[in-house]
């Protein structure tokens, strides 16, 4: 019966987020905040220009990773195996949804050797929820997450505000920062972090890269608001006025990042929530993300196919080229140092 109300509950979740209107938060992202000098004299080759970057030793063509999106329902196979062919397609990175489900009822709906075997060139990123790797069984469901997709990583996804919201969630938080240290002494894949849409704050990524955390995705707020979310799903008026109270609960995803990285320089970051185009792209890598990950953007391709999810990111990537090359950016060190004007005043970056 738990199983079959986890699947129910991701098959609910995909249903909203197909519809953008009913899932986006109310923040915004704060890349409007910002916008890039022009270079009108960029002396580059557009085609020329090197997007080109590395995550976990494996080769990447462009410094996108397709975001933690979906896993437990039976549609999930085809739409993640269409992300898969994206991925090795364009020689970008991919973090699997949740794989509670599939370690809990043996059902992997495409979250298996078989999306390895779509995407063998490109790093795959395992993904549990924080309230799973606690406890026990924790390290186990880690290993078996691993070893189900051949992954190059896990990533554990905190999601505190959306289980507090949802029936049934994962209520107690004790200990999950010590569960995380332990994933990082003891498995034999770099560990991950995320939020999933209101943002990491500069005190939490501390405490993540202290306890040795590979890697954090920011996840801020301004894409997929799981609060508005739940408030959909929510089985009461109450339980939907609860909700929609926190539908602009977060950080947004410029600032997240942006005070992330001033805290931490060293430490890899991915951007995303809200990640709209290429542009934002750009802005986030300026701003110190080292990745950008879209994840509902891109949904309704890949339910569609793999031709539509290729046909999306390639866009994406093209509007990341311009960028480059109308800022002056030979390649991705470069556009970090491109200069960003704050819109309404200020000090430039």
């Amino acid at each position: 019966m738990k199983d079959a109300h986890l699947v129910q509950r991701k098959n609910d979740h995909l249903d909203i987020v197909l519809h953008p209107d009913r899932a986006m938060s109310t923040i915004r992202t704060g890349f409007d905040a910002w916008r890039f000098e022009h270079c009108a004299l960029p002396e580059l080759d557009l085609d020329g220009i090197d997007l080109s970057t590395t995550l976990f030793s494996r080769p990447l063509k462009a410094p996108v990773l397709i975001s933690s999106m979906t896993g437990g329902a039976a549609r999930a196979r085809d739409i993640n195996r269409h992300l898969a062919q994206a991925a090795q397609t364009l020689g970008l990175a991919m973090g699997v949804g949740s794989q509670r489900v599939a370690l809990e009822d043996g059902a992997q709906h495409g979250l298996d050797a078989q999306l390895r075997h779509i995407a063998p060139d490109v790093p795959l990123l395992a993904n549990l929820g924080a309230a799973q790797i606690r406890g026990a069984q924790g390290l186990d469901y880690a290993r078996r997450a691993v070893d189900m997709i051949d992954a190059d990583a896990l990533i554990v996804h905190l999601n505190p505000l959306q289980e507090a919201l949802q029936g049934g969630g994962d209520r107690d938080w004790r200990g999950i920062l010590n569960a995380i240290a332990q994933l990082v002494r003891d498995l034999p894949v770099p560990v991950v972090v995320k939020e999933v849409g209101a943002g990491i704050s500069p005190d939490v990524a501390c405490r993540l890269a202290d306890v040795g955390v590979a890697m954090i995705d920011i996840a801020g707020a301004g894409g997929t608001s799981w609060a508005a979310v739940e408030a959909e799903r929510a089985p009461t008026p109450e339980a939907r006025n609860v909700a929609m109270a926190f539908a602009d609960w977060g950080i947004p995803t410029a600032d997240a990042l942006r005070r992330v990285h001033l805290a931490l320089p060293d430490i890899p970051l991915i951007a995303s929530g809200g990640i709209a185009n290429g542009i934002d792209a750009a802005k986030a890598i300026a701003l110190g993300a080292d990745l950008v990950g879209q994840a509902a953007a891109v949904l309704a391709h890949a339910n569609a196919s793999g031709d539509a999810a290729i046909a999306h990111f390639r866009t994406l990537i093209t509007q990341l080229r311009i960028a480059c090359f109308c800022t002056g950016s030979a390649n991705l060190q470069a556009l970090r140092h491109a200069t960003l004007l704050p819109v309404n005043g200020g000090a430039s970056l």
